[in-house]
């Protein structure tokens, strides 16, 4: 996960999952618990999908 997708192709990181903020690429500080954690579940899930997908190239996964 990165949210800065620029940084991540030019090192050359096959799949990026795109986060919400450099402070807090999986998650928001500014919510509730229980909205935090709603919150994170959809990078994760992205995530799995993007280690599940085959890719050849550096490949953002929004």
């Amino acid at each position: 996960m990165s949210a800065l997708d620029a940084l991540a192709k030019s090192i050359g990181s096959n799949r990026i999952v795109r986060g919400k903020a450099i402070t807090s690429v999986g998650g928001d500080p500014a919510l509730s618990r229980d909205d935090g954690r709603r919150f994170r579940k959809r990078p994760v899930m992205k995530a799995l999908e993007a280690l599940q997908t085959p890719v050849e190239a550096p490949t953002v996964f929004a």
